[in-house]
């Protein structure tokens, strides 16, 4: 599954998470969350998930497709 990278960078942005927080948070990688973010991954729906509680927000709204 690929999430809407830029939504989820802007979300970890606006919330004030660095990806430094966000690998202490899920236990995932800086590369790998880094690549999430790019576009160039994708990841399981448990793997989306643990990210979003971690940003506590909905697992939606980084699974949206980009409207643009």
């Amino acid at each position: 599954m690929k999430p809407n990278g830029a939504a989820l960078r802007a979300i970890r942005e606006r919330s004030g998470c660095g990806l430094r927080e966000l690998e202490r948070r899920t236990g995932l990688t800086r590369p790998f969350l880094s690549r999430l973010e790019r576009g160039t991954r994708g990841a399981s729906p448990s793997t989306l998930q643990l990210i979003a509680t971690a940003l506590n927000i909905p697992m939606t709204a980084i699974t949206k497709e980009d409207k643009q």
